[in-house]
This record gives structure tokens, C-alpha cells and sequence, in this order.
């Protein structure tokens, strides 16, 4: 089973002809409202994958509170170790240009009142037969936390560095998996871009870890026990980035926790990412089991 711990917000998403420059009005096109968070659309991806999926997070007693768990409702996701918070649940305020490149700001509301209690719920009872999948958007005392236990009870963990924080390089290699995107990685390793592959070979021999790096239309590398992997992604004209990442990483760990190989899960991940860009939104996009399984074929 997989257990996420992170965040869960409402997105809020407004459709621009270009992204704004600072202090600049761009007159835009369409708002609308999606259920998101980096943890809760993991934690869908992973269930549309077909992973059994439990998400531990908080949202606030609001009126956002309903419409951001919908979908995981819908999908089967356990929400069992969901908490209620006094005040607001978290928002994403988004800006989705006509290229699908987007600009976020995230307003964390009741996932900022996670904390390390909750860590201890979420890892409560699991152990080796078990993966935990981790993000940076609620309190890093509560995520340190949680890793500190999968360590110690032998559960598979997964961080993704998203969003790239000032002590992710010291709490990185608590995981037993990292995934990064390019930019991430460069401020993980502190080497540029232009070294990748040196880099990810020394980061994943100084760690013992499986560590990843995504490359958006360039597709995903990785390194796991000195074997270097490369797979590409779908070619596909974007259409919305957003949650494609979250895409990718909820697949991910569903195939590894379906016992899968870490080149076929990683294919199955990029082929799913792939897809999520397709649509608009974060969870919306998330292409079902059987739509990842017709792009690979």
C-alpha cells in the first residue's frame, strides 16, 4: 500500500494569452477551480494507477474543504487519517499561458498546521511491504519526521523535491528515492544543468539512493544502483503543464509498489506525465490506467 503525506489544496486557475512581468495586468480568458496539492494529486495518480492509496493531510472548514477531497472520494483513495483544521483549506492560485507553461503561488492554509503528530499517525502499522511518498509543501518538520520513521521501519520512501526548499539537500537523503526536475537537482547537487549526468552519478553513489531527474519534454533520467537509465517521453503537443509532475511521481510509485521494475515503471510514469499535459488542471488530467496502457502500446 501506498501512504502519501502532503498537502491538499483548491486550485485556482485562470487562462492568460502570455504570463505576466512583474507589476504587469494581463487580461485573461477562463477561471475555473480544480482539486489539487502536490500530496492529494499524487496520491490520485497513484490510485488511477491502481495502487492501493492512502492520503494523510488536513484541509480547513471551509467551503474549499469538499471540493478538494471530491475526486480522491470518487476514486477510492483512503481519507480516513484526514484532519480538520480551524480556518482555511490551502489554495494554488495559477496562471496557465497559451503554451501550457504556468506560473503558481501556493497559499497553504491548513496544511501549514501539519506536524510531526501527524507523521507519527501516518507511518503508524506500516512497514517493509509498504511505500511512502513525500513532497515539500506542508511543515518540513512533519516530512523530516515522517522519513525518520520509514527509516526506521523499513518502509520504501519516496521524496519529491518539489517545491525546492532551503534545507531539501540535508533532508534528501533521509529518502530511499528522490525525484527531482532538472532545476531542482541543479540546486540539490549545487552543480549547473550542464553537468547532469556527473552529478546524478555522484549524488546517487555518495546517498545509496535511487535518484531521478525529470526533463519535461525531454523525458526522465535515472540511476539506481549504478545502472544509468534513460526514457523518453510521449511527443504530444502541451496543452497544461500543471500537475504533470505529480503525474509522473503518483505513477511511479504505484509501479514500484506493484512489484514492477524500475525501467518499466519509469516508462509507465513518462508515458502518464506525458498525458496529464493533454488537459487542463491538475487531477482532471490524470489519464486513467487504461489510457497510459493504449499510449504505450
Amino acid at each position: 500500500m501506498i501512504t502519501v503525506f502532503g498537502s491538499t489544496n483548491l486550485d485556482q486557475i485562470g487562462t492568460v494569452p502570455r504570463l505576466p512581468l512583474p507589476g504587469e495586468t494581463v487580461a485573461g480568458g477562463v477561471f475555473s477551480m480544480a482539486a489539487g496539492g502536490k500530496g492529494a494529486n499524487q496520491a490520485l495518480a497513484a490510485r488511477r494507477a491502481g495502487a492501493c492509496v492512502r492520503h494523510v493531510s488536513a484541509v480547513g472548514q471551509d467551503a474549499f474543504a469538499q471540493p478538494a477531497l471530491a475526486l480522491l472520494a470518487k476514486a477510492g483513495v483512503d481519507l480516513g487519517a484526514m484532519r480538520h483544521t480551524e480556518g482555511a483549506t490551502g489554495i494554488a492560485m495559477i496562471f496557465v499561458d497559451a503554451a501550457g507553461e504556468n506560473v503558481i503561488a501556493v497559499l497553504p492554509g491548513a496544511n501549514g498546521a501539519i506536524t510531526p503528530d501527524d507523521a507519527e499517525t501516518a507511518m503508524a502499522g506500516l512497514g517493509s511491504q509498504d511505500l511512502l511518498l513525500v513532497q515539500q509543501e506542508i511543515p518540513q518538520a512533519a516530512t523530516r519526521r515522517a522519513l525518520e520513521l520509514a527509516r526506521a521501519q523499513g518502509v520504501t520512501s519516496l521524496l519529491n523535491t518539489a517545491p525546492f526548499l532551503a534545507d531539501t539537500a540535508d533532508l534528501a537523503p533521509l529518502a530511499s528515492i528522490v525525484v527531482a526536475n532538472e532545476t531542482e537537482f541543479a540546486l540539490l547537487s549545487g552543480r549547473p544543468e550542464s553537468e547532469l549526468d556527473a552529478a546524478m552519478a555522484d549524488w546517487a553513489a555518495k546517498h545509496d539512493q535511487i535518484l531521478i531527474v525529470t526533463l519535461g519534454g525531454a523525458g526522465v533520467k535515472a540511476i539506481a544502483h549504478g545502472q544509468t537509465l534513460t526514457i523518453p517521453a510521449l511527443p504530444i503537443k502541451p496543452i497544461d503543464t500543471v500537475g504533470a509532475g505529480d503525474t509522473f511521481v503518483g505513477y511511479l510509485a504505484a509501479g514500484l509498489d506493484a512489484g514492477l521494475d524500475l525501467e518499466t515503471a519509469l516508462r509507465r510514469a513518462a508515458a502518464a506525465g506525458s498525458l496529464a499535459c493533454l488537459k487542463p488542471g491538475a487531477q482532471p488530467a490524470i489519464p486513467m490506467a487504461e489510457e497510459v496502457d493504449a499510449a504505450l502500446k
